[in-house]
């Protein structure tokens, strides 16, 4: 499974930034790593520097074999709380369309 993060210009990438990610993305999709090919995570804060609630969104993209790729979404303050909020929806998404096809 290949991860792939992308942030905008208000959200600085780095190095333990992309490695959270991966870890995070590897240890709660793991379940899945054999039909996942692909998986891209987005980070954005839509409000730029003005601030706000739910400012920080986090996209999730995941590439299935045999499949349409799966989105899912979630918006916090809080870039960590995005991410586990996201990778939570995307969990449950790809353990319904999976199984979904298991039982078929």
């Amino acid at each position: 499974m290949k991860i792939q993060l992308n942030t905008d210009k208000n959200i600085q990438g780095s190095e333990a930034l992309e490695k959270g990610v991966s870890e995070k993305i590897n240890h709660e999709l793991k379940h899945f790593d054999d039909r996942i090919t692909r998986v891209e995570v987005h980070l954005s804060d839509v409000n730029a520097d003005k601030g706000g609630e739910n400012d920080i969104q986090c996209k999730i993209e995941a590439r299935v074999e045999g499949m349409k790729p799966m989105f899912v979404e979630s918006k916090n303050s809080s870039k960590e709380v995005a991410l586990d909020e996201a990778v939570d929806k995307m969990k449950a998404t790809l353990k319904s369309a999976l199984g979904k096809m298991r039982d078929q």
